[in-house]
């Protein structure tokens, strides 16, 4: 049945990461896939408008169906093959709400992330402002607070919904995991950091690992100087 399915993708990219982490949860491997490169503007090429008129990637297509939003993909795997892999929305309604809450709020905390970490990138040098950038690493470090104290409160060994892996680590651990590759201090922040130790050694994570992410020394710096005081 994953022979059915195409996903395009380029490395580094969250959005990308959560679809493949969720496609080996149901253990759909041997899909067709397509390495794609954000600096050669392959994401806007005519291969992906064909698909995504938006020229994004995740573009992801089972059949004749078509799922461009990397969330949407992800809920469309857990419904499509409920069954199969990990059961990854639980029945309990306590753990099943909660889940919902914090997939959503993830959204938030990946605009945060963007915020800071892609500024040099996004914005145009004779754009750039201090007072900009100083208020989006403020706006990160409380959304940081934020993600540290649900942790604090579920206790140790825990994941985002309760003790079991949920859609919610699905979307969520990507942005995790690029702010600690990126160089985010688990001093600083410890449950988050115990959260990222926990999953980075589930296989579906591994598995799926952006190979090139780490590559460019140039870019990783531009990052960590942007994150070494948050």
């Amino acid at each position: 049945m994953a022979k059915d399915m195409t996903l395009l993708w380029a490395t580094g990219s969250c959005p990308c990461w959560r679809v493949m982490i969720a496609l080996e949860e149901k253990n759909l491997q041997g899909y067709n896939q397509k390495l794609l490169s954000f600096d050669k503007m392959e994401h806007k090429s005519q291969q992906v408008l064909d698909i995504n008129p938006r020229g994004q990637i995740p573009t992801f297509k089972h059949g004749d169906n078509v799922i461009n939003e990397s969330y949407a993909v992800c809920f469309y795997l857990e419904s499509q093959f409920k069954s199969q892999g990990t059961k990854l929305i639980p029945d309990g309604p306590a753990e099943r709400a909660l889940m919902y809450q914090r997939i959503f709020e993830g959204l938030t905390f990946y605009e945060k992330l963007s915020a800071v970490v892609y500024y040099e990138w996004y914005v145009p040098e004779g754009e750039r402002h201090e007072s900009a950038l100083k208020r989006n690493k403020e706006a990160l470090v409380t959304e940081l607070k934020l993600w540290e104290g649900y942790l604090q409160k579920l206790g140790s060994g825990s994941y985002l919904a309760g003790p079991s892996f949920t859609l919610a680590d699905v979307v969520i651990f990507p942005t995790v995991g690029a702010l600690f590759g990126f160089g985010l201090s688990p001093e600083r922040y410890p449950k988050l950091g115990e959260y990222y130790n926990l999953l980075k050694e589930r296989p579906s994570v591994k598995a799926s690992w952006p190979p090139h992410w780490w590559e460019n020394p140039k870019d990783q710096d531009t990052v960590k100087d942007a994150l070494k005081d948050i």
